[in-house]
C-alpha cells in the first residue's frame, strides 16, 4: 500500500512538474505579450507588475492611446524582478505542488528517514483539505510578494521614456502624450534632416 502511494505520487509530481515547464517554455514567464496592434508604426512597450494590479492601469492606456495614436503599436508585458526573486518565487511554487500532493496522498515522509512523524505533519495528513488550503493561499501570499516589483515601464521604439521605478508614480495621461508628441515629433525631423528635406 505505501509503494502504490509513493509510486501515485511521483506520477502526478512528474505529471505536474511536464505541465509546469510546458507552460513556462515560451521564455516570457505567465503572462504572455499583449499585442494590440499590428500595423507598421511606432511601437509603445509597457512592463508592468501583473501582481501589483497594474494589467489594469496598462489596459486603459491602451483604450486612451488608440484613441488618440491610430498608427501606434502597443505591446505589454509582465516586468519580472532580476535575479534571485523569480527563481525562489518559481521554487516556491514547485515546493508547494508537492508537498501538496504529498499531504494530499498521506505519506509519512519522515518515515523513510527514520524519523518519529512530528505532530504538526499528523495534524496535516487528518485534515487534509484544511493544510492545503492553508499552505496554497500562504504560499501564493509569499509569492506575490517575492515578485511584486512595483514597476510601470515604458519604452518608444526601444527607448525608455518613463520608469516608475525611478520616478515613483506612473505618469498622468497628458504628460504621457506630450513625451509622445516630443518623441515623434524628435523622429520625424530626424528623417527629413537625413533624407535632406528643409
Amino acid at each position: 500500500m505505501y509503494g502504490l502511494k509513493l509510486g501515485l505520487s511521483c506520477l502526478i509530481i512528474i505529471c505536474a512538474l511536464s505541465t509546469h515547464a510546458g507552460a513556462n517554455s515560451d521564455g516570457d514567464g505567465d503572462i504572455p505579450l499583449s499585442r494590440i496592434r499590428g500595423s507598421a508604426g511606432p511601437t509603445l512597450k509597457f512592463f508592468y507588475c501583473y501582481s501589483c494590479g497594474y494589467r489594469k492601469v496598462f489596459d486603459d492606456y491602451v483604450n486612451i492611446l488608440q484613441q488618440k495614436y491610430p498608427g501606434l503599436n502597443i505591446d505589454g508585458e509582465n516586468f519580472n524582478p532580476a535575479g534571485y526573486k523569480l527563481f525562489l518565487a518559481k521554487f516556491l511554487g514547485m515546493s508547494k505542488i508537492l508537498v501538496i500532493i504529498i499531504i494530499l496522498c498521506g505519506i509519512n515522509v519522515f518515515a523513510p528517514l527514520g524519523i518519529r512523524q512530528p505532530s504538526w505533519w499528523q495534524w496535516c495528513t487528518d485534515n487534509r483539505l484544511y493544510a492545503c488550503m492553508m499552505l496554497f493561499f500562504l504560499c501564493n501570499a509569499i509569492e506575490g510578494q517575492l515578485i511584486a516589483s512595483g514597476a510601470f515601464e515604458i519604452l518608444l521604439n526601444d527607448v525608455p521614456v518613463w520608469s516608475k521605478l525611478e520616478t515613483g508614480r506612473i505618469p498622468q495621461p497628458p504628460e504621457l502624450f506630450q513625451i509622445i508628441d516630443s518623441h515623434m515629433q524628435f523622429g520625424t525631423m530626424d528623417v527629413e534632416h537625413d533624407g535632406f528635406g528643409k
